[in-house]
Order: structure tokens, then sequence, then C-alpha cells
């Protein structure tokens, strides 16, 4: 899905609800991780809103999906994220990593990620007993480099990941965890028939999420 490159950055990392990618690189270009998110708007009897906003909306899980990193060979791991405390979703993935995380040894080697947040857990989805994978179950995919979050930022991805994840305050210490983040590059939704839609980054960000 993405370029190899060497190294990478301390950041924040702790998601929620997605799946992500880490570093995949497909043959045929189109090989990206992921994302499902609830999709209310997935009814025909309702208006379903644009592009950007059901994106914004899709960004803010609430749930652990599975991370694939690649070094070598493809890994699957399963990760918790935030785009942000409650009141304040920022669009961006947080998480919150250790250095024994064979992802971060993935990362290590190759900083891109693919994040695939799924909407399954929608009204739509339930209701009508739809898997995830109907493409009228939204899901997002964010594709980008896991960089660490820097000092000034680790403040607020503390608040982002444990005010969405309390448990892990509890974690054990020696396994010196630390905040990484997505840095965003692209954006594909898939919310109904007719193939994918590639967001621009400034849309996707300028949107207002629906509040939960």
């Amino acid at each position: 899905m993405a370029t190899a490159g060497e190294g990478w950055q301390r950041d924040a990392e702790h998601p929620a609800s997605c799946q992500v990618g880490w570093g995949t690189e497909p043959e045929s270009g189109d090989g990206h991780g992921d994302v499902r998110m609830t999709s209310a708007w997935a009814d025909p009897g309702q208006r379903r809103p644009e592009p950007p906003l059901a994106a914004r909306s899709g960004s803010a899980p609430t749930s652990q999906p599975p991370a694939q990193t690649i070094q070598g060979l493809p890994f699957g791991n399963c990760l918790p994220v935030s785009d942000g405390p409650f009141n304040n979703s920022t669009g961006i993935p947080f998480f919150y990593m250790t250095a024994k995380d064979l992802v971060v040894a993935d990362l290590m080697k190759n900083p891109m990620a693919s994040l695939t947040l799924p909407e399954s857990e929608g009204e739509f989805c339930r209701k009508n007993i739809v898997d995830p994978e109907d493409p009228r179950c939204v899901r997002l995919t964010l594709t980008g480099q896991m960089i660490a979050v820097s000092p000034e930022e680790v403040e607020f991805a503390k608040q982002a990941m444990f005010s969405r994840h309390p448990g892990m305050r509890k974690w054990p210490r020696q396994y010196e965890w630390f905040f990484m983040k997505m840095r965003i590059e692209h954006i594909w939704l898939q919310k109904w028939y007719g193939g994918v839609s590639e967001i621009p980054r400034e849309e996707y960000f300028k949107a207002v999420p629906r509040k939960a």
C-alpha cells in the first residue's frame, strides 16, 4: 500500500475501532487496509451525508480492530485507536504502543500503515443483518506514516487514548508505552455500491463529524 521508509519517529498510538494495515505494499497498487464504521445513512430512505462528512464521522472508532504490518511477511494484530477525547474529535488516529509489539518492529522497517475503520456496528448493518464487507456498511481507510507523538502533543494524546480506553492507565509500566499517531496521506471511503471515493485531506479535516 505504501512505500518503504527507513526508521520511524516516536508518536502516540491507540485505536478504538479500526483495522490497520502497516506498511503493506500491494502489487496492484490498490491493496489498502480496510476500515469499517456504522452506516446509519446506508438506508436508501435516508439522506446520506457527503463523503467528507461520512469520512470524519467514521474516523472516531469505539472498539478494537485488527492491524496488519509488513516487514518480511504480512502480520496481523489488534490495536485500540482514538482520534481525540469525546468532545474533541480531530480525525487523526492516535495509538498507545510498546516497542515489544511486533507492529512496532515492522514500523521501524517501514513506517507506512493502512487503517480501516468499519461501520459494521451501525443501525443499518445490525438491523438488516448485513455482513461488514457489504458496500452498504460504510468503511473508511486511512493510509500514511506512523510517527511518534512530539513531547508537546503527549498530553493531548494521553487524553485522547485514556478517555476512550480507561483501562490503559493500568497497563504494566515496564512495557515502556509511548504514543504514536498516523500522519494521514490518503483517505478512501466506501459508503454504498459504485466504488470508493478518495477524499481530499483538506475536506476531510474541514468536515464536522456527527455527534455519537
